[in-house]
């Protein structure tokens, strides 16, 4: 690959994390039930990469999708709850807070390999485990303010967001054949038929009103947030080592903790930022322990 097509790629890589950073601030301004914005995400970003995938002319495989069909749906479903998760965490606490402690799943996922795939815990991520625990001790707020004048609810909420990603790793890991477009078009259609049910249920009676700023920032976050930033995510992805997707992609986090301090004004203690560079730094850390190379 020449240069100047690895730093395109980077790029877009780049451009594609910070995007996702912003959807916690975004979300603060939508006057809509969070998990009415999870379903038109789902719903909007299905058909904006059905609309790319035409421009770029590529086709839908559906032999490769029927093939997958049972880890696309069930990593849907994780999907669905993963955002519902998260979006209900934005509402209750600070962007930063929630976006930090979602991104535990990486190192979640170091914990729970051993049970599944057989792959031994070596000592540095162990130490990886550890600090990451002690940043999500410290960024939720327990230290400083202690356990009665927290929102377990809400810590716990990311916490749960983190555990559907991890989820939504497993059932990857079991998908053969099928290309990234492919895959996301059937993830997302899942996960919005996930959340239909509690959308319903949840919303019975009541009277949702769409004004002009939420509807506008909801269709953003679908057509943006998700049909835009996937494709150059999946763009660029094949193009990219390991080591350069686990570095970059923790700009998403950093971007949501700058958009939450200096765009919604939630700012961190000193325990806050300390337990975010513990995170951010640990799962970094975990990803970047292996072999250079690049994802298929």
């Amino acid at each position: 690959m020449s240069n100047a097509n690895s730093k395109v790629n980077t790029l877009k890589y780049i451009l594609a994390v910070v995007i996702y950073g912003t959807i916690g601030p975004i979300l603060r301004f939508i006057n809509l039930p969070s998990e009415l914005v999870v379903f038109s995400r789902g719903v909007i970003g299905t058909l904006s990469i059905l609309v790319f995938m035409k421009i770029l002319g590529r086709k839908v495989d559906l032999k490769a999708i029927k093939s997958n069909l049972r880890p696309l749906i069930l990593s849907g479903f994780f999907l669905g709850l993963n955002w519902v998760f998260l979006f209900a965490a934005y509402v209750r606490i600070s962007v930063a807070v929630a976006s930090l402690l979602n991104y535990t799943a990486p190192i979640m996922v170091v914990i729970i390999a051993p049970f599944l795939y057989k792959e031994r815990i070596r000592p540095i991520k162990a130490i990886c485990i550890i600090t990451a625990f002690i940043g999500v001790v410290l960024t939720s707020g327990i230290v400083s303010v202690g356990i009665g004048n927290v929102d377990l609810i809400g810590i716990t909420l990311p916490v749960l967001a983190a555990l559907a990603f991890v989820g939504i790793v497993i059932c990857n890991k079991s998908l053969k054949g099928i290309d990234s477009y492919n895959k996301a078009i059937v993830q997302l259609a899942a996960s919005a038929v996930t959340v239909l049910p509690y959308v319903m249920y949840n919303n019975r009676g009541k009277s949702i009103e769409f004004d002009l700023r939420s509807t506008f920032l909801v269709l953003l976050l679908g057509a943006v947030h998700t049909g835009v930033a996937y494709c150059l995510y999946f763009e660029s992805l094949g193009a990219l080592s390991v080591q350069s997707i686990a570095v970059l992609g923790y700009l998403e986090p950093v971007v949501s903790v700058l958009g939450s301090v200096f765009v919604l004004h939630q700012s961190l203690d000193l325990y806050g930022w300390i337990g975010a560079i513990l995170i951010i730094f640990s799962s970094a850390a975990s990803e970047l322990i292996g072999p250079k190379k690049t994802i298929n």
